[in-house]
């Protein structure tokens, strides 16, 4: 039995499979309203060296394929990469890429983690839409 079979229990999300990276890492200055499907652990890590050196809020919503929540909240946060143009939204399948998923310490899903200059600043679980917006418009100007 695999780490997430006990969330599974039949649930399926399709997902695009766009590698929009390139876009992220070009765009210092503003979001460019969409999310970023991080798809290996190089794009991980660039990524995150950007942060670090950005004070540009990064979103990472821990998602995966099979994760009916997770469906709920797609348009949600397709909706906040579009309004907030001054942070970076990606999302990050927890089965891709089981290491991020651990260093992070994810149990439930979706989970948001807020990340600005490389360190974790908060976190919402779950289909929290307004307790999500809430955290990003706190932490996008700090």
């Amino acid at each position: 039995m695999d780490r997430w079979q006990f969330l599974r229990r039949g649930r399926t999300l399709k997902v695009s499979s766009s590698d929009l990276h390139q876009s992220h890492v070009d765009s210092d200055k503003n979001s460019s309203g969409v999310v970023v499907d991080v798809k290996s652990t190089g794009e991980w890590k660039s990524i995150m060296e950007a942060s670090k050196e950005k004070q540009q809020l990064l979103v990472i919503e821990f998602t995966a394929t099979w994760c009916g929540p997770c469906k709920l909240m797609e348009q949600t946060l397709q909706e906040f990469a579009a309004m907030y143009t001054n942070v970076d939204f990606i999302k990050i399948d927890v089965d891709q890429l089981v290491g991020v998923a651990r260093q992070f310490k994810v149990m439930v899903m979706p989970t948001f983690a807020l990340v600005k200059k490389g360190e974790e600043v908060a976190r919402v679980t779950g289909v929290r839409k307004n307790e999500l917006q809430d955290m990003i418009e706190q932490y996008r100007h700090d």
